[in-house]
C-alpha cells in the first residue's frame, strides 16, 4: 500500500470538519488552554507559504496541549475591514463586502487544506454587523468614561458630572485636555447643555478634537504612522501630508504608566517590550513656561515646554516650535510671515516618521518673535523646525546647544549666537552630559550643585515664579480614531448642535449604509457623505433618509468610520463567547477562559495592535468586564519566511537583456521576474517572460552557452517581487504534512529563513519512509510483538526530546528527532505496536493527517487528537550493559557486550573465557589485564 497523501489529507480534513473535532467546550472540567493567532486580513492574493509559519507553530502547540489533557481553545477569524478592499471597490465598483467574502472563502479553503485544528464554530469577522455591534458598544463605553488619577482607573462620566455639580472642577485630578478652564459648581449649573457637553469632551476617554493627522489626498483618508513608508502611503505609494482635522481620538495617554508597568507582568519577547517602552517614552523632568515678549499691538502669549534637563535652563539659546504649533501664526512677525508660511507648507509634505528619522537634514525658519528667559529675563529668539513634533510633549523645546547635539547643529546652521557658558568653568561640554555632573559655574544660583540638587532647586524656583513645575511626560500620544473611509465600523454617533450624541446600545449595530461611490464627496466629506439614508430618528430610533433631517427629531450621523485596529482590539475576548447577542461575552465564559495563554504573531504589530489592544483590555478591566488587565500571558513573534527572487538584466536605455554571466562592467538594470518562469538551474523560460508583459514583447536576449541565466537574491516574499510561492501547489505536489514539517524544519521559529521548494523533498521522503515503517505492500506491518530494548530506548529518547522541544518552541529540532527515530526503528525492523503507536501521537501535532490515518489503521475509532501524550520513562535510557573494546597491547581487536553490574574480577573472567581472546593469546599467559570499568579492557601480553 502506497502513501497516497492527497487522499489521506482530504479524508481527514473532511472528518474533522464534520465531527467538529477541535470544538472547544466552555466550562470543561479539564484545565483550559487558550492558543491564539493574530487573525489575518483576507487579501485577494490568498496565502503564500510565508503566511502559515506562525499558524503551524500555534497548531502544533494547541494539538500538543490537547494530548496533555487540556481543553484547548484555538479559534480563527478575519480582520475583514480595511483599505485594500475599499481601494478595489473604487477601481471596480464592486462592493467591498462581496470581494471580502470571496477572499475569505479562499483563505478558509487554504487554511483547511493545511490541516489546522481551529475551532471554526467560533469564527468572527470584524466586518460582520453581529461582531462590530460590540466594537460600537465599547466605543460608547469609552465615550461615557473618564480617567480618575486618584483612583488610577476609568470611571463613569456620570460620577464626574456629580463632582462638577457639587464642587466644580478645581479639585478634579483627571487625565484631560491641557486647556481646562476652572469653574465652580454654581457656574457649572449656569452652563447650557452645549457648553457642558463641550467641557465633558475634554475629559472623556474618546473625544473629538482638532488633531494633526497624516492625510493622503489620493486615498482620501487619514493614515496611521504604520501605514506610511518613506513618506508615502503603503497602499499605492501616494504622497502624504500633515494637516489639521477634527477627529475622534482615544485617550490612550491616560494608561501610559499602566501600559509601561504591565510589561513587567507578561511573558512577551524582550524586543517587543522594548519597542513598547520606547513608544510610550516615559520622561521625568519639568514643565517650564516662557512668556512671549509682546509688542504693544500684540496679545501676550505663553510657550510651555517640557524638559528632562531643567538644570540646563541657563544654557537656553533659542526656542524651537513645531511648524504646526498653534502659536506660530499668532507670534510670527509680518516681516517673517512669508518665510514661515512657505516653510510650514514644505514640512506638511513630510510624515512624522520621516521627520523623526532624519537627523542630518537641518531646516527651520525664524518667527521674528522672542520669549523672556524666566531667570535672566534676556530675550530668547523663537524659531520653528520640523525636528520638533506637535504631538510630542508641548510641541516646543527650549534649545540648549551646549547640552544637545541637534540643538547645537541647528544653532550652527542658522548662525544663532551660542553663549560660551563654559568660560571660566571647571567642567567641559563632554563632562556636562554625565549623570553625576556638577552644574557649570555660569548657572547663577545652581553653581556647584550636582544634577539632582540643581534639578530640585530649579523646579522650586520655577514654582515660586509661577512659571513651571516638576512633571512626568510620556511620548505616547492619544490615538486618532477616525478614518475617512467607507469600509470600516460606523460610529454609533449622531450630532445635535454640533455635539456628538451616542445611540443607545440596545439599537446597535448601526450598519454601514449603501453608497454609489466609495470616494469622498465632491465637497471633501468622507465616503459616507455619499449615503442618502444616513440620519438618525430619535423618535423611531432608526436610520432614516437624509431628506428627513430637521434637527428636531432627525439628526445627521457621523461620516467617518473607525480604524482597522478597532475590531482587532477586542476579538480575543469575543472568541470566548462569539454568538452571544445580549452581551459582549458572558461573565461565566470570560471567567473560565480568563486570558490568552499563548499568542503568536508578527513583531510589526508591536506599537499598533499590541499596544491598542492592551489599552482596551485595561479599560475593560476598569469597567469590571474582564478579570485580568493583560489579555495575553505569553507572546511569541514568529520570524519571516523569505522568498528567493529572480532577476533579469536590462541594458540601460535599451530593450536588451543580458544573461547573468555577461553583466560585469555593463550598465544594466536588475528587474524582478516571476519565479515561476525560472527552473532549478536558474534558466529563464524566455517565451513565458516575453508573453508576461507587453513591454517585453520585442526584447532582445543575449545568452550564454545558449541559455539565459537569471540572478538570485533572498528578500521578503511579496507579490511585488514576484517571488511568492503558493501553498496550494505545494499541498498538491507534496501534501500539507510535508509543508507543515518543512516550514518548522527551516529553522528556529523566531528567525528569518529563506524558502527553497527543492528542500521540501527531504521531509516528504521522510514521511514516505515513516509510512513504510507501518504499512507494507500487503497491508499493516504493526503487531503485538514485545518491543526490544533498542526499540524502547529509541521511543523514550524521542518522547523526551519532542516534549522538551515543544515546551521550548524549538520545533525545528523535533523534525530532526523524528527522522532519527524512524531511521533507527527501520534499522531495528521494529513492528511493535507498543512503540509505533505512541510514536504516532508524538508526530501528530506536526503531521496530523498521516498520524490520523495510521492511528485509524491501528484500529482506533476516535481521533488521535484526544490520545494521551506518551509518558517518558528515564529507566529505558539507563545503560545496563557496556560494549567494551577489548585491546591487546593497546590495539583494539574486538568488542564484547557485558553487564555494567559485573565486578572487575567478573569482567576479567568473561573476557579471558571468550574464544576471540584465546585466539589472540594462542596459549600465552598475559602479563596483566588492565580494566577500567564501563570503559575499556586492555590485555598486556
Amino acid at each position: 500500500m502506497k502513501y497516497h497523501f492527497n487522499e489521506i489529507e482530504a479524508k481527514w480534513q473532511k472528518y474533522w470538519a464534520e465531527n467538529q473535532t477541535f470544538k472547544a467546550e466552555n466550562y470543561s472540567e479539564k484545565p483550559k488552554y487558550y492558543v491564539l493567532d493574530m487573525f489575518p486580513y483576507p487579501s485577494g492574493a490568498g496565502l503564500h507559504v510565508g503566511h502559515p509559519l506562525g499558524y503551524i507553530a500555534s497548531d502544533i502547540y494547541a494539538r500538543y496541549k490537547r494530548h496533555k489533557g487540556f481543553n484547548v481553545l484555538h479559534p480563527q477569524g478575519y480582520d475583514s475591514f480595511g483599505l485594500p478592499a475599499e481601494q478595489y471597490a473604487i477601481q471596480t465598483g464592486q462592493h467591498p463586502a462581496l470581494t471580502t467574502e470571496e477572499n475569505i472563502k479562499t483563505y478558509r479553503r487554504q487554511l483547511d487544506q493545511i490541516g489546522f485544528s481551529f475551532d471554526w464554530s467560533r469564527e468572527v469577522r470584524t466586518s460582520d454587523p453581529s461582531y462590530y455591534k460590540w466594537t460600537q458598544w465599547i466605543f460608547i463605553q469609552l465615550f461615557n468614561s473618564w480617567y480618575n488619577n486618584n483612583a488610577n482607573k476609568a470611571e463613569d462620566i456620570s460620577e464626574l458630572v456629580t463632582i462638577f455639580t457639587s464642587e466644580g472642577n478645581a479639585n478634579v485630578n483627571a487625565v484631560c485636555d491641557d486647556n481646562i478652564q476652572i469653574f465652580s459648581a454654581s457656574e457649572w449649573k449656569t452652563f447650557d447643555a452645549v457648553k457642558q457637553q463641550q467641557i465633558l469632551l475634554q475629559y472623556r476617554l474618546t473625544y473629538l478634537a482638532e488633531t494633526e493627522v497624516n492625510w493622503c489626498p489620493a486615498l482620501g483618508t487619514v493614515l496611521a504612522n504604520d501605514e506610511i513608508v518613506n513618506g508615502v502611503s503603503e497602499r499605492g505609494g501616494h504622497p502624504v501630508i500633515r494637516k489639521k482635522m477634527t477627529q475622534w481620538s482615544m485617550r490612550i495617554s491616560a494608561y501610559a504608566e499602566r501600559l509601561l508597568q504591565g510589561l513587567e507582568t507578561i511573558d512577551w519577547t524582550d524586543s517587543l517590550k522594548e519597542s513598547q517602552r520606547n513608544w510610550i517614552g516615559k520622561s521625568v523632568g519639568a514643565s517650564v513656561s516662557f512668556n512671549v515678549i509682546a509688542s504693544e499691538a500684540k496679545q501676550s502669549h505663553v510657550i510651555d515646554v517640557f524638559t528632562t534637563r531643567p538644570d540646563t535652563i541657563f544654557g537656553v539659546s533659542f526656542m524651537t516650535l513645531a511648524p504646526e504649533h498653534e502659536l506660530v501664526s499668532k507670534i510670527t512677525t509680518p516681516e517673517q510671515k512669508a518665510e514661515v508660511e512657505a516653510y510650514i507648507l514644505a514640512t506638511a509634505k513630510r510624515s512624522e516618521r520621516d521627520r523623526m528619522a532624519d537627523v542630518k537634514t537641518i531646516t527651520g525658519a525664524f518667527t521674528g518673535a522672542y520669549v523672556e528667559h524666566p531667570f535672566t529675563k534676556q530675550p530668547v529668539p523663537v524659531w520653528i523646525g520640523d525636528y520638533v513634533l506637535a504631538g510630542y510633549g508641548t510641541g516646543a523645546v527650549m534649545s540648549v546647544p551646549c547640552g544637545d547635539q541637534r540643538d547645537y547643529d541647528f544653532a550652527k546652521h542658522f548662525k544663532i549666537p551660542i553663549p560660551n557658558i563654559f568660560e571660566g568653568a571647571d567642567i567641559t561640554a563632554e563632562a556636562f552630559a554625565d549623570k553625576d555632573r556638577t552644574v557649570i559655574a555660569n548657572s547663577d544660583f545652581l553653581n556647584g550643585l550636582n544634577y539632582k540638587e540643581a534639578t530640585k532647586k530649579i523646579i522650586e524656583a520655577l514654582e515660586k515664579l509661577g512659571q513651571g513645575q516638576g512633571k512626568t511626560n510620556y511620548r505616547l500620544r492619544d490615538a486618532v480614531f477616525s478614518r475617512q473611509r467607507y469600509w470600516g465600523e460606523p460610529f454609533p454617533v449622531y450630532y445635535i448642535k454640533g455635539m456628538p450624541q451616542m445611540i443607545d446600545a440596545k439599537y446597535l449595530p448601526i450598519r454601514l449604509p449603501e453608497v454609489e461611490k466609495y470616494l469622498p464627496t465632491e465637497t471633501g466629506e468622507p465616503p459616507l457623505g455619499n449615503a442618502t439614508v444616513w440620519a438618525w430618528n430619535t423618535d423611531k430610533n432608526e436610520v432614516v433618509s437624509n431628506d428627513l433631517i430637521d434637527h428636531k427629531t432627525v439628526f445627521p450621523l457621523e461620516l467617518n468610520t473607525m480604524p482597522g485596529w478597532a475590531g482587532s482590539s477586542q476579538y480575543f475576548n469575543r472568541y470566548m463567547d462569539p454568538h452571544n447577542d445580549e452581551e459582549i461575552f458572558s461573565q461565566k465564559a470570560i471567567n473560565y477562559w480568563q486570558q490568552v495563554d499563548l499568542y503568536i504573531g508578527g513583531s510589526e504589530h508591536a506599537t499598533g495592535h499590541l499596544l491598542y489592544s492592551r489599552f482596551w483590555q485595561k479599560f475593560m478591566f476598569d469597567k469590571g468586564l474582564v478579570p485580568v488587565d493583560e489579555y495575553a500571558k505569553k507572546l511569541i513573534n514568529q520570524g519571516m519566511i523569505l522568498g528567493t527572487s529572480a532577476f533579469v538584466y536590462r541594458v540601460d536605455g535599451e530593450n536588451k537583456f543580458l544573461s547573468k554571466g555577461l553583466i560585469e562592467g555593463k550598465n544594466v538594470q536588475a528587474i524582478h521576474t516571476d519565479v515561476s518562469f525560472v527552473n532549478a538551474s536558474d534558466e529563464l523560460d524566455i517565451e513565458a517572460f516575453i508573453n508576461w508583459r507587453e513591454e517585453f514583447k520585442e526584447a532582445e536576449f543575449v545568452l550564454e552557452n545558449g541559455i539565459y541565466k537569471v540572478g538570485r537574491d533572498v528578500e521578503k516574499m511579496s507579490k511585488s517581487k514576484y517571488n511568492v510561492v503558493n501553498p496550494d501547489q505545494i499541498c498538491v505536489d507534496y501534501g500539507a504534512d510535508s509543508l507543515r514539517l518543512y516550514e518548522m524544519f527551516l529553522g528556529p521559529l523566531e528567525q528569518y529563513k529563506p524558502w527553497n521548494t527543492a528542500g521540501i523533498t527531504g521531509v516528504h521522503s521522510f514521511l514516505k519512509k515513516m509510512w513504510k515503517l507501518y504499512v507494507g505492500e500487503n497491508g499493516l506491518l504493526v503487531n503485538d510483538v514485545e518491543p526490544s530494548k533498542d526499540n524502547l530506548k529509541t521511543l523514550h529518547k524521542t518522547i523526551k526530546k519532542v516534549e522538551e522541544d515543544i515546551e521550548n518552541f524549538s520545533f525545528n529540532t523535533s523534525v530532526s528527532t523524528f527522522m532519527i527515530a524512524v531511521n533507527e526503528l527501520t534499522a531495528q525492523k521494529c513492528t511493535s505496536k507498543d512503540i509505533l503507536e505512541p510514536l504516532l501521537i508524538l508526530l501528530s501535532p506536526y503531521a496530523p493527517h498521516i498520524a490520523e490515518e495510521l492511528w485509524n489503521q491501528l484500529g482506533h475509532k476516535q481521533s488521535i487528537s484526544i490520545a494521551s501524550f506518551p509518558t517518558f520513562d528515564a529507566s529505558y535510557l539507563v545503560e545496563s550493559t557496556k560494549n567494551y573494546p577489548i585491546s591487546f597491547n593497546g590495539k583494539m581487536r574486538f568488542t564484547l557486550e557485558l553487564s555494567l553490574d559485573l565486578s572487575q574480577q567478573e569482567i576479567e573472567a568473561a573476557v579471558m573465557a571468550h574464544e576471540k581472546t584465546q585466539e589472540q593469546l594462542q596459549g600465552r599467559t598475559p602479563k596483566k589485564v588492565i580494566i577500567v570499568p564501563g570503559k575499556i579492557v586492555n590485555i598486556v601480553g
